[in-house]
């Protein structure tokens, strides 16, 4: 009779399947959140015949240089496995998560792998696991990505020639393309990541805005001409890309030069129509960002306009009540 635990976060099936594959019960447990011992009795459970302890050896290819050597599909994997892969802390394992199953197939393909990918069943989220001592140093000694990245990660030393693309594997992972299309934004834990990358992009002559609320950093860049010069700019010689976030940018086919930004007019009655269509807009859709993008302003306006203007605010909070 199988036995149930309800904080288990694999199904048996794919418990099983690690197990046969070379991974540890001590291995498995963690990735399960639960003990080496409820694995085994799992396994016991289901005839699985049980190999001698401390033995192990790989099934899977892998290239496990591959962080070793700079390239332009190198540095997005790099920017990408930062927003959405992570070190464990207690194995010689790292991992990917992804919502679309192609991109990280394509990433394993790279990697020289021809490991399968595990679907979390309560969420959705495919997971590449890939378990090698010498890529978990690499990541940690050459690239200084810890186990606890998403807090205290530095922004690492991306040769010139690929910041593109280690900038759009980040973007993948951790950025945004708003429905209308001239509003992108990246978010992040750390503040010394964010602002190195906000330091990254004005260096480029992109026009963004570096916001900090509770844990969360925001970056975020608007306009039409900006939003499409950083479009040629990431995309440039472009190797791996998500599709869904390419398709989403607009203008794809004009010159950036042809494009400008909408200028706003700054004096007090346009700025108190500008609020006042916010306020119109939330009404209606109760979404921040599409009032923003209605409005024309960026997130980092709203937030000084919920700082600075108590009316604005009054109101503001007065509909998120109704």
């Amino acid at each position: 009779m199988t036995r149930k635990n309800i904080k288990r976060t694999l199904e048996i099936d794919e418990i099983i399947k690690l197990y046969l594959e070379g991974a540890s019960t001590t291995e498995i447990a963690k990735l399960s959140n639960v003990s080496p011992r409820y694995i085994r009795m799992i396994l016991s459970d289901h005839n699985i015949e049980k190999r001698p302890f401390g033995s192990w050896k790989r099934k899977y290819k892998l290239n496990e240089d591959y962080f070793k050597t700079w390239s332009k599909n190198m540095a997005y994997i790099l920017g990408f496995f930062i927003a959405d892969g992570f070190v464990s802390n207690d194995f010689q394992t790292i991992g990917f998560a992804q919502k679309e199953k192609y991109i990280l197939e394509q990433i394993r393909d790279e990697l020289g792998s021809n490991q399968p990918l595990y679907q979390n069943k309560q969420t959705g989220v495919y997971m590449l696991y890939l378990n090698s001592k010498v890529m978990k140093n690499d990541l940690m000694e050459i690239h200084g990505i810890t186990p606890n990245k998403s807090l205290d990660i530095k922004f690492p030393y991306v040769p010139e020639v690929y910041l593109n693309h280690f900038i759009r594997g980040y973007f993948d992972g951790d950025g945004n393309i708003y429905s209308r299309g001239y509003l992108v934004s990246f978010v992040g834990g750390s503040l010394d990541f964010m602002t190195v990358l906000e330091h990254h992009l004005k260096a480029r002559g992109f026009d963004v805005c570096l916001t900090k609320k509770e844990k969360h950093i925001r970056l975020y860049m608007s306009g039409r001409k900006n939003i499409k010069e950083f479009y040629d700019w990431i995309y440039h010689d472009k190797g791996l890309y998500l599709k869904r976030k390419f398709e989403a940018f607009p203008d794809k086919n004009m010159d950036a030069e042809t494009l400008q930004n909408a200028k706003l007019k700054r004096t007090k009655q346009a700025v108190a129509a500008r609020k006042k269509a916010f306020i119109d807009e939330y009404r209606k859709s109760y979404c921040v960002h599409q009032a923003c993008e209605t409005v024309g302003i960026t997130l980092g306006t709203y937030f000084r306009w919920l700082k600075q203007d108590k009316q604005f605010s009054e109101e503001f909070y007065q509909i998120k009540k109704e």
